[in-house]
């Protein structure tokens, strides 16, 4: 029986889950690896980025387009729908150009990384790597940005729903926007937000040129609202959720088995396999599943830290009972 089943009120591993077993062949005492392996994971997929922020443009107006062309209420609801994971999409990119991972170029990773991937998912690429980068410094420490996501689990199902309906009702996505607003009259802000800005008035503008205004307030503007927000929790809290402040990054990060589904609709770009993101913020997502891989291979990830899918942790992360 593994500890996700034996102890349904805490999302921490036991002690026989986390066997010291490393440095061992090409990975370090924390896990990263070094040598020849180093070498290979840490390398950049220039050709294969410039293909996906040009897939992830041509996926999503593409389902707009679709739905537009349809012109069917049926249409324009699975367009909402499939907006929600097209932000999830744009948000991986901006975090792998966030870590400097996009392109080997440094300007060329920012400059796409802002202006074609952050800025029209309404993410200002050089706040969120300062922010994000105090996430990786020291999870759950004095200067973690997002402890609100993270804190207090396991909590009770009725939490989670009310936070859940929240996201799914655009509460948690008009916070996000009245930032954003607030952030234009700010003259240290103001900059970064007019880019975020002037992004959204553009797609709004070529919606109406094409004789369509309503399809950015329901086809862009709303699913980031509504939907991504829902997504954003659902990954967030499967991350690091009821996790705790550690040197090991198996007790500050969860690992969960992918399947198809979740990857499509949550967990892009190989986002799922966040441990070993975790340790080592140098390898791109690419790499990532050889990563882990090589933890596993050498006993360090365990079976039993192993949840079998996202509704087996969220099960868990709602099991606090009063």
């Amino acid at each position: 029986m593994s500890m996700h089943e034996t102890a349904p009120t805490t999302m921490v591993p036991t002690e026989s889950a986390l066997p010291d077993v490393l440095p061992a062949g090409n990975l370090s005492a924390s896990g990263r690896p070094t040598g020849p392996l180093r070498d290979d994971l840490y390398r950049r997929h220039d050709l294969r980025n410039a293909a996906n922020v040009v897939g992830v443009w041509v996926q999503s107006l593409g389902v707009i387009i679709v739905a537009l062309w349809l012109h069917h209420p049926v249409a324009w609801l699975v367009a909402f729908v499939l907006m929600g994971r097209a932000f999830a999409l744009f948000a991986i990119l901006g975090h792998e150009a966030a870590h400097r991972l996009l392109f080997t170029n440094r300007r060329a990773n920012d400059l796409v990384g802002s202006w074609l991937v952050g800025y029209p998912a309404f993410v200002p690429l050089d706040a969120y790597r300062r922010g994000h980068m105090a996430h990786h410094k020291e999870e759950f420490g004095p200067n973690e940005p997002d402890m609100g996501l993270y804190a207090g689990y396991p909590i009770t199902k009725a939490s989670w729903h009310r936070k859940l309906r929240r996201d799914a009702f655009g509460n948690s996505g008009w916070k996000n926007l009245r930032g954003l607003l607030l952030a234009l009259g700010k003259p240290t802000s103001r900059g970064i937000a007019g880019r975020i800005a002037a992004w959204q008035i553009l797609l709004f503008v070529g919606f109406t040129l094409a004789g369509y205004p309503l399809a950015y307030p329901l086809l862009w503007l709303a699913p980031w609202m509504t939907g991504w927000r829902l997504i954003n929790r659902l990954r967030a809290v499967a991350e690091h959720g009821g996790a705790q402040h550690s040197s090991d990054r198996r007790l500050t990060t969860h690992h969960i088995r992918q399947s198809w589904p979740a990857r499509f609709w949550m967990v892009p770009f190989n986002t799922g396999w966040h441990l070993a993101h975790h340790v080592d913020i140098g390898v791109p997502f690419q790499n990532l599943p050889r990563l882990h891989r090589e933890l596993e291979a050498a006993g360090w990830v365990t079976p039993e830290l192993e949840y079998p899918n996202y509704r087996a942790f969220w099960k868990q992360a709602s099991s606090r009972v009063i």
